[in-house]
């Protein structure tokens, strides 16, 4: 039986290739052996599938994808952190978060993919470098605002439906059902009734194809899904965090539940220190503790690890921030744009260099490159959560007039402060259950 079209199976195995020589397999031999034109879905398959088992001959990484393996080799780290907030502190927090969140989004969302040179080119163009403020609609040509216009700063009235926040809102639904025990399988469950499969991308589209032909967790995440590192799970990590005020090694491991659905090694770590280091933001201010805190909950011999322990020593050495994207380009340059470690970078790149500012941090995120809109929302939501949304400059919120639209079922169009509402109740609630 035929189960995917040749053409789309050929792309996947290049994918593959890539994937294999990034984890540091010689691939030399299956680069040559697709460039044969004629090869049909059969000779594919067992070209992948011999692909497939090959591991690096001398691994200079351990790098597992299974929870008591990830915490024998993370490092020490604070596992609960005491908090006394009231609920209107706790509330104000979590809105942070949530407006950060889609701030940072909609602030990405309209150069997502463009480099940081391009960013910069644009801006200066127009005189609005550094970025301080939404992208104006002069930066774009008039052919690229018919579709970018309302994410622009004269076009912005609402957050516009993207992944980055259907995530963090079917992630909140997931938990209103079924509580801080959700196991993996409730997360796809809920994926193939509440989300369109139109509507993921990448290494979520895999894991979706992957369940309706009736594979389970974790092999979900590995069957013909070369994107399993990539930054899909990342941008799923904040809700965990929400709902974990305090307690960074909970939050990881929900993140785990729900990354081992499409991702493994660097993609399930990239979702588990995001989301712990959010849940420590509730409580501590420092943003290289916060880095530290989430390192605890990952293996510290992996690459993941090794790339924000590099931006740390960056910030430690002095160098400006603008230098600093220089130097995690010029090191991790080499992985996809859209790949969990150098976006990871470029977010603990800005959130160092914008030292607890808001604008700050959520501009230098964007002007990193790459995958703007993820980034922006990750980097905004961290110190979104850290301010409190009384402290979020009125311009950036504003515009966004409290509503959000998306593509999961039943949330098409929400209120920002009501999904903060719910997730404060969940957030009590899971205080006093767990």
């Amino acid at each position: 039986m035929q189960i995917i079209d040749p053409q789309e199976l050929r792309q996947l195995l290049e994918y593959e290739i890539r994937q294999k020589w990034e984890e540091g397999v010689d691939t030399t031999y299956f680069e040559e052996k697709i460039r044969e034109v004629n090869l049909n879905s059969r000779e594919l398959l067992s070209i992948y599938e011999e692909l497939s088992h090959l591991v690096p001959r001398e691994p200079k990484y351990n790098e597992p994808s299974n929870l008591s393996d990830i915490r024998r080799l993370r490092p020490k780290g604070p596992r609960i952190l005491e908090h006394h907030l009231s609920t209107r502190e706790l509330y104000n927090k979590i809105l942070g978060g949530w407006l950060g969140r889609c701030i940072g989004c909609m602030l990405g969302k309209p150069v997502e993919g463009w480099s940081r040179s391009k960013i910069r080119n644009r801006l200066t163009k127009v005189g609005e470098y550094p970025l301080r403020n939404y992208f104006p609609m002069r930066v774009f040509s008039s052919m690229e605002l018919k579709d970018k216009f309302v994410l622009t700063r004269e076009g912005i009235r609402r957050v516009e439906r993207d992944d980055d926040i259907d995530y963090t809102i079917i992630n909140l639904d997931i938990v209103e059902e079924y509580g801080l025990s959700f196991s993996t399988d409730n997360v796809g469950e809920t994926w193939l009734l509440k989300l369109p499969y139109k509507a993921v991308y990448t290494a979520e589209r895999c894991a979706y194809r992957n369940l309706i032909l009736g594979f389970k967790p974790p092999e979900t995440a590995s069957f013909l899904n070369p994107f399993r590192e990539w930054i899909g799970a990342q941008i799923r990590a904040d809700l965990w965090g929400y709902i974990c005020p305090g307690k960074p090694e909970l939050a990881a491991e929900l993140a785990f539940r729900d990354a081992r659905l499409s991702h493994v090694k660097n993609g399930i770590y990239g979702e588990m220190f995001f989301s712990a280091v959010i849940a420590s933001a509730f409580v501590e201010k420092d943003i290289e503790k916060l880095l530290e805190i989430g390192l605890s909950e990952i293996p510290s011999t992996s690459r993941f690890a090794e790339a924000i322990k590099y931006v740390i020593g960056l910030w430690k050495k002095g160098l400006g921030w603008e230098e600093a994207l220089d130097k995690v380009q010029e090191r991790y340059g080499f992985y996809s744009p859209v790949h969990t470690i150098n976006n990871a970078a470029i977010v603990a790149t800005a959130l160092l260099w914008g030292e607890g500012r808001f604008t700050d941090t959520i501009t230098i995120a964007v002007m990193g490159g790459l995958d703007t809109d993820c980034n922006g929302a990750t980097a905004g939501s961290v110190i979104g959560v850290v301010l409190g949304a009384d402290n979020i400059p009125v311009e950036w919120v504003e515009p966004l007039n409290n509503t959000i639209i998306s593509y999961v079922a039943g949330f098409q169009e929400s209120r920002i402060t009501s999904l903060a509402e719910r997730t404060t109740r969940v957030a009590e609630s899971g205080l006093k259950s767990w």
